[in-house]
């Protein structure tokens, strides 16, 4: 057992995004150590990966654009991801302006009157300084081309415009968890979602995750902010998914009986007089599992494609 919690490090933090994603029951450890090995097995997938390809280019070293190059099919993470990377710089520019002091940083002019006024060059050199740059990544077609074309700010992809539509579908479903919320309870909500693998916790995160064992690559800051990006997103994932099956799983209980299917006196719509409900159960690891099988299930279309073959299907982990 005591290798066990030793092998487990994240419990508390997995506690968190799970609250954050819906579940608001306390998970058994047997629940979120299921999710950590989950999250585990995606991770050392990606560095294995992320290696191989850095061979390919005869490097030693990963790169981010390695491990942005997993996920390249799924659009609307990606697109989540370059935002992130380019919130994170635009901070970073900020820091680095407040820590020169510089008033020109500021993006403010003086007014001849005597007072301050927006404007002038200041405010454009700030404004080009502290602009969200987009990430380019090396295997979409306007890498292939010396020029570029200039971007127009009414303009959006369809990338952004599905991140944005499942942005606010989360944002709707938060909004829907913490609406009867008190404010204690807003304020643990709060905090909880600044839940991480990696803040902070650089060297258990190194460690846990197998650098150097897995890849001998050094990772940098980036790296392992874009891998602490991708293991929130895995675990409200599989969160989510979980729900759905239990939430299907009380519905039918509810319908049928459950175990007590062969008792034709139990009613299916709850009585005046009757006895009020159990508590709401959390997830079990059993919801997990279900989850991850249905979260590694083949498209039909691959699968098409091999009927009539000899080949064997592909069983490599599948990132999500």
């Amino acid at each position: 057992m005591a290798d066990s919690n030793k092998q487990h490090k994240y419990r508390q933090e997995i506690q968190q995004m799970m609250y954050v994603s819906g579940e608001t029951g306390e998970p058994s450890v047997e629940t979120t150590a299921m999710i950590e090995e989950i999250v585990r097995q995606q991770v050392i997938e990606m560095l294995r990966n992320c290696t191989e390809l850095a061979a390919r280019r005869g490097s030693r070293s990963i790169t981010i654009n390695d491990l942005i190059f997993q996920i390249r099919d799924d659009a609307p993470k990606v697109s989540r991801l370059r935002t992130f990377l380019s919130w994170k710089d635009v901070r970073k520019s900020a820091k680095d302006s407040d820590d020169k002091g510089g008033d020109a940083d500021l993006g403010v002019a003086d007014d001849p009157a005597g007072g301050v006024m927006p404007g002038g060059p200041a405010v454009e050199e700030a404004a080009k300084k502290n602009k969200k740059a987009k990430v380019k990544l090396p295997w979409e077609p306007s890498s292939y081309y010396s020029q570029e074309v200039p971007e127009r700010d009414d303009e959006e992809d369809e990338e952004e415009e599905e991140m944005n539509y499942i942005t606010l579908q989360r944002l709707r479903k938060a909004d829907e968890r913490t609406k009867a919320m008190t404010r204690e309870e807003y304020v643990t909500w709060s905090e909880y979602r600044q839940a991480s693998f990696t803040y902070r916790k650089g060297k258990r995160f190194r460690e846990w995750a197998g650098f150097g064992v897995v890849t001998d690559s050094k990772p940098s800051d980036d790296i392992v902010d874009i891998l602490g990006f991708l293991t929130f997103e895995m675990v409200q994932t599989l969160t989510e998914e979980a729900l759905k099956i239990k939430e299907q799983e009380d519905l039918w209980k509810e319908r049928s009986g459950g175990e007590n299917s062969g008792n034709k006196k139990r009613k299916l719509a709850q009585g005046l007089f009757d006895p009020p409900n159990e508590g709401k159960t959390p997830v079990e690891s059993r919801h997990i599992q279900e989850a991850f099988r249905r979260l590694q299930a083949r498209p039909k279309k691959s699968r098409a494609m091999l009927n009539g073959t000899n080949l064997q299907q592909r069983t490599n982990l599948k990132l999500f």
